[in-house]
């Protein structure tokens, strides 16, 4: 059985392999086994090289939030969700860069025009972003003046559009919602500076640029109202947001509890003791930490597939949906992050060494639960909504 056969098994995504000849699908299967056997090299060189997005596109990543009408896929958010957890599976920053692929419904708020423009190379196109902290513009007839240094870009290196956050209220400063100004990568510099303990091939330097005009046309409201009227474009753009980078939680810890199985049989522990498939402690946290994955990854596609139900029906989406989205992913990242430390622990003192895998898993999947989009307030926001209060600002 092929490398990209196991992670297929072991997911047990919707994508399935009744889904065998669909060409997407079969190029998705191969980036993922090379993905497995490139990850070091991601992690050494801080980011996701050009030929390996090139690889993405021919899967379908980077069309998966492309509007129809420009020849993209607009997917279900459900079916785009499961690909970036199975290539977690393989890496956490592949995965995480991939996750950006979703990013075009961003530009779906962008002029007709002006997305005519970027897909007229063809619908795969992949945008990147640092989006904070938000830098003031400068107003100018037609456009602004964009100046300043911006974090957190993930993907920028392979991205064929970078988008900065900028306030553009009349005196200048920070005011309203955040709003992105879309460069071709040639107008920004990149300031290569990410040093991180984990996601390390993501690549998430800084972006400057240094009193560029763009047109008004070139930027947009993030979460603002669609100019795309198709039903991947109504769905919560910042519920989204939070789900394709939660996802990735779900996939490490998948590839975590296949690490514990692997390790469980087969050969003599280093001080002689019976092996771990045979010690029920183990056997035992084993099957709680299984139960507990499966059980965050089933609210979270419920959650997913209750509001693009609703979508399709015509029926708008509810605050208590949208509060669900972001509960759910909230959920899946910290219960993914404690399956995978629970995984660490039942693996002893073999997962000390830095070549462990496991090593790796604990240290990327600690770096999801820090991203401002899953953090612990959303527990209260969520609670806000069930009580009827209003919520955290920002939440829904």
């Amino acid at each position: 059985m092929s490398d990209a056969a196991t992670v297929n098994q072991s997911t047990n995504a919707p994508f399935s392999q009744t889904d065998g000849f669909d060409r997407e699908a079969i190029a998705l299967d191969r980036v993922i086994a090379e993905i497995a056997t490139r990850r070091e090299e991601f992690e050494q060189n801080s980011h996701v090289p050009r030929d390996m997005i090139a690889k993405l596109k021919q899967a379908g990543v980077y069309r998966a939030a492309t509007p129809r009408r420009f020849g993209g896929d607009a997917l279900p958010p459900a079916k785009f969700l499961s690909m970036i957890e199975r290539i977690a599976v393989a890496d956490g920053s592949a995965a995480w860069v991939a996750s950006f692929g979703s990013a075009n419904v961003y530009l779906a708020a962008l002029p007709v025009e002006t997305q005519a423009i970027i897909y007229a190379d063809g619908p795969d196109q992949a945008f990147a972003g640092g989006l904070f902290p938000m830098q003031p513009a400068q107003p100018v007839e037609g456009g602004f003046i964009v100046d300043g240094t911006w974090k957190f870009a993930s993907g920028c290196k392979g991205a064929d559009w970078l988008g900065v956050g900028i306030g553009v209220a009349k005196d200048g400063s920070h005011a309203g919602k955040p709003r992105t100004a879309v460069f071709a990568p040639s107008e920004v510099d990149i300031v290569e500076n990410w040093d991180v303990v984990g996601m390390q091939g993501t690549g998430s330097h800084d972006l400057r640029v240094d009193s560029k005009l763009v047109d008004e046309a070139w930027t947009f409201i993030r979460g603002g109202t669609p100019t795309i009227d198709e039903p991947l474009f109504r769905y919560p753009t910042m519920a989204y947001a939070s789900q394709v980078l939660a996802v990735v939680n779900l996939g490490l810890a998948r590839a975590a509890l296949d690490v514990a199985n692997n390790m469980s049989g087969g050969r003599k522990t280093t001080t002689g003791a019976p092996q771990l498939a045979d010690r029920a402690y183990y056997r035992i946290e084993l099957a709680k930490a299984e139960a507990q994955l499966r059980s965050a990854r089933a609210f979270f596609y419920d959650s997913t597939e209750s509001v693009w139900e609703s979508i399709l029906a015509g029926d708008e989406v509810t605050p208590e949906q949208i509060s669900l989205l972001r509960l759910s992913a909230t959920q899946v990242a910290h219960q993914g992050a404690d399956v995978v430390t629970r995984a660490y622990r039942l693996a002893g003192t073999m997962a000390i060494y830095r070549t462990h895998p496991l090593q790796r898993l604990v240290r990327d999947s600690m770096v999801v639960t820090q991203h401002a989009f899953l953090g612990h307030g959303n527990y209260d926001g969520a609670g806000a909504v069930f009580v009827g209060v209003p919520p955290i600002p920002g939440y829904l």
